[in-house]
């Protein structure tokens, strides 16, 4: 009898033993991507879920990007990209992923100029999500892809789709010339960037976002960090109001003091609305930018920085 309780108090042991070890080696939960699609009036996008316990980039890429060509069957969207394009491969090098279509992507009787832009937003949103992705870049038939001004459209990066595209009649194409520092952090260098962004957006916001974002271009370098908080912008009597936070003091980058400024001010004077720019921190322009300049005062265009 004895016997038979140890037995069955050793089973017993086993069991939650075994159970205990079933839940230590329970599988880590798959990443969850987002995978960007058209809704059936190809007028706005949509996104599913997605689930893979891949992390590499190389295999990642070519992973999503067979989800991002093909709509699973219990998903009532239309893919961005049609099937009149062909996909024809990828290149990834230094955080820049190169994506190759057929020029069947540039016919407008396969793709409309509406639908395009929402194609390079859906590509840009899904395909930027992978780790080592900071960038794509669209070739049609080995060359780069071209704006409707016949100039190429660039780096694009998630951030250049202001706001996620819910409907096609609430974003717009907007080209910005933005001006940046070169390697020696001296001089202003210009960097034109096309932007799709929502009409709810003022230009004079989106300027400084971009600025922020950094730039897109080789041989150009940031002038304002990138996790500076962008507080308020406003326009009273073509004057452009700028409110950051504390970050804008305290900025590390190695550039000329006057830089972030006439960075700032140039790129925002581009517009016809903006003839001169304040700058305040907190709210407050009681400020000195690196113990040089006074932000008490109303900057004009200088393009003694170069452009």
């Amino acid at each position: 009898m004895r016997y038979r309780i140890l037995e069955g108090l050793l089973l017993l042991l086993l069991l939650l033993t075994a159970c205990a070890d079933s839940r230590v080696q329970e599988p880590e939960k798959a990443a969850a991507f987002r995978i960007y699609y058209l809704d059936n009036s190809l007028t706005a996008l949509t996104s599913q879920d997605y689930g893979t316990d891949t992390t590499d980039a190389e295999a990642l890429i070519p992973e999503l990007m067979e989800q991002f060509l093909n709509v699973p069957n219990d998903v009532d969207n239309q893919t961005a990209l049609p099937s009149s394009v062909g996909y024809m491969g990828y290149r990834l090098e230094n955080n820049v992923l190169f994506l190759y279509f057929d020029a069947g992507y540039s016919n407008r009787d396969n793709m409309s100029a509406t639908r395009e832009i929402l194609c390079r937003a859906a590509l840009t949103k899904t395909m930027t999500q992978i780790d080592g992705v900071n960038f794509i870049s669209i070739y049609v038939a080995d060359q780069p892809l071209l704006n409707q001004d016949g100039q190429p459209v660039g780096l694009l990066a998630d951030t250049d789709f202001v706001e996620s595209i819910s409907d096609v009649n609430t974003f717009e194409r907007s080209q910005l010339t933005l001006y940046f520092t070169d390697e020696s952090g001296q001089r202003l260098v210009k960097e034109n960037r096309e932007v799709v962004h929502s009409i709810n957006t003022s230009m004079e916001r989106l300027i400084v976002e971009q600025l922020i974002e950094g730039p897109h271009l080789t041989g150009r370098y940031p002038t304002l960090p990138p996790e500076l908080g962008l507080l308020n912008v406003s326009v009273s009597e073509n004057v452009c109001y700028i409110n950051f936070d504390n970050v804008f003091l305290n900025s590390v980058l190695e550039v000329n003091e006057y830089v972030p400024i006439y960075s700032i001010v140039n790129s925002l004077g581009e517009l016809s609305t903006v003839s001169r720019v304040q700058i305040t921190v907190n709210g407050s322009s009681n400020v000195m930018f690196r113990n040089v300049v006074s932000l008490d005062t109303q900057f004009e265009r200088n393009l003694e920085f170069g452009q």
